[in-house]
């Protein structure tokens, strides 16, 4: 019987959740899912210059944002170095690993001298036979694996297909570096074995290092985990992705507008697929999502496209969902933060009658956010510049016609509508040159949801305000 699946996640805390990272969360999470297993998440915080509390904090809040949870506590990787050390302990007295006192200086003339002859810098392997008698006083050692000298290391991997690195390729790995700390390659083997990981999916950039890694769980007699390298994402050029081509971390698609639901179907189309399926709900990613079925080549991310099925995802969402989605990520938004502070029962509501039209023109939050504005302005409103000029002589003397008029109409969105036609008949005008000042009146703006919506929306007494403000 087979063990169940255990994926993992496992950022380095430098920086922000990089979208790159959250598609690699995304598939640790969905094949989890579909196998019914789990995921864990390791924060790999060994780099202790680099690695800060607020990077963990931003992955952690930008996977909650993507909606992938994990089982267990997290691990943090610093917080085991004893482990990796007792680990290193083992194949030092299996004679698997030896102390290497080569000094810094005698490491770069080795690398120069390898470069001089055409060769790839590397260990040549001076203390590999060495009597630790032979130490120099004074130099700590540096702790390395004795990795194989002949044959070639050969990985199986479900996206990569098989893979082959000749063993003269690979040198005698650092385990532990001079002042007793474990390095990246050490510490990752051991955690992944200790924390039980069965598959091991992570970007291909990482393939050369798991050549390095299954050296470690050979010389301690460990199942190795299967291995699935995915293509990194690159930009609309075909260059990898990076700070270039615009927005990178998971904190700024939010910011900028994209629903969680949308980033989770788009990320998962970026090198995998499911037929002709565009749009899928995360319980049809979960059925049908298998790592074997990632593509090789690398994705490209297309800013057009995310804003099209965010778009969407905005228009079919459920408009409670959606108002609950728009009321928390408000603070996230630009200018967002000012409307989110006269958040009240009475703007929710507001924005909870508004929506349905609102939601019709927004591909984004943010869109979402610009056509709400005119329910959190504050009189006299300050029309736009196209808005100024549709609110000319003529057109605030209609308003003032109009004002007497509304005044005693029923505030319904029936009568308001007849109300509003028959006023426009007997002017003789068509009824877009009064919806327009009218418009313009009550939101300051020449855009907005129907105007009758907007009229509903505001309710009498604020849309007589509005109106007035503006009428001669």
């Amino acid at each position: 019987m087979s063990k169940p699946v255990v994926t993992r996640f496992a950022p380095s805390p430098t920086g922000f959740l990089h979208i790159g990272g959250g598609r690699t969360a995304l598939f640790n999470w969905l094949y989890a899912r579909h196998t019914g297993g789990k995921m864990l998440l390791r924060i790999e915080d060994t780099d202790r210059e680099r690695s800060t509390e607020a990077a963990i904090g931003a992955i952690i809040d930008g996977l909650k944002w993507l909606g992938l949870d994990w089982e267990g506590e997290t691990v943090f990787q610093f917080a085991r170095a004893p482990r990796h050390r007792e680990v290193v302990e083992e194949m030092l007295a299996a004679g698997k690993a030896y102390r290497c006192y080569c000094t810094p200086a005698e490491l770069d003339a080795m690398r120069e001298k390898a470069r001089a002859e055409g060769r790839s810098p590397r260990y040549d392997g001076t203390w590999r036979d060495r009597d630790p008698s032979e130490a120099p006083p004074g130099v700590k050692p540096a702790i390395r694996i004795k990795a194989p000298l002949e044959g070639e290391t050969v990985i199986e991997d479900q996206v990569q297909g098989r893979v082959v690195i000749p063993n003269k390729d690979l040198d005698d790995l650092v385990l532990l570096r001079s002042d007793g700390n474990p390095t990246y390659m050490l510490s990752v083997v051991v955690d992944d074995h200790d924390m039980g990981v069965t598959h091991i999916i992570r970007g291909d950039d990482h393939l050369t290092n798991a050549a390095r890694q299954m050296i470690i769980y050979a010389a301690m007699g460990w199942d190795v985990p299967i291995m699935a390298h995915i293509p990194l994402i690159h930009g609309p050029d075909g260059a990898k992705l990076s700070k270039r081509h615009g927005a990178l971390g998971v904190d700024a698609y939010r910011a900028m507008g994209y629903l969680p639901e949308a980033m989770r179907n788009y990320l998962v189309r970026l090198g995998w697929g499911h037929g002709d399926e565009e749009i899928m709900s995360t319980e049809q990613m979960v059925e049908w999502f298998d790592i074997i079925d990632v593509g090789r080549s690398a994705s490209r991310f297309d800013f057009a496209k995310l804003e099209s099925l965010n778009g969407h995802y905005i228009r079919t969402m459920d408009d409670a969902r959606l108002l609950a989605l728009f009321i928390e990520t408000l603070p996230h938004l630009p200018g967002g933060s000012v409307m989110a502070e006269l958040l009240d029962q009475a703007k929710i509501a507001q924005l909870a009658m508004a929506l349905p039209g609102l939601k019709e023109r927004a591909k984004t939050l943010v869109e979402l956010k610009d056509g709400a504005a005119f329910i959190f302005a504050i009189r006299p409103l300050v029309p736009d510049e196209k808005a100024a000029a549709i609110l000319d002589a003529d057109a605030r003397a209609l308003l003032g016609r109009l004002h007497e008029l509304l005044s005693e109409t029923a505030w319904t969105i029936e009568a308001t509508e007849a109300a509003v036609k028959a006023f426009a008949e007997a002017e003789g005008l068509k009824l877009g040159k009064v919806a327009q000042p009218l418009r313009a009146a009550l939101t300051g703006r020449s855009t907005s949801p129907g105007i009758f919506d907007v009229l509903m929306t505001l309710g009498r007494e604020e849309s007589l305000g509005r109106i007035a403000d503006q009428a001669v």
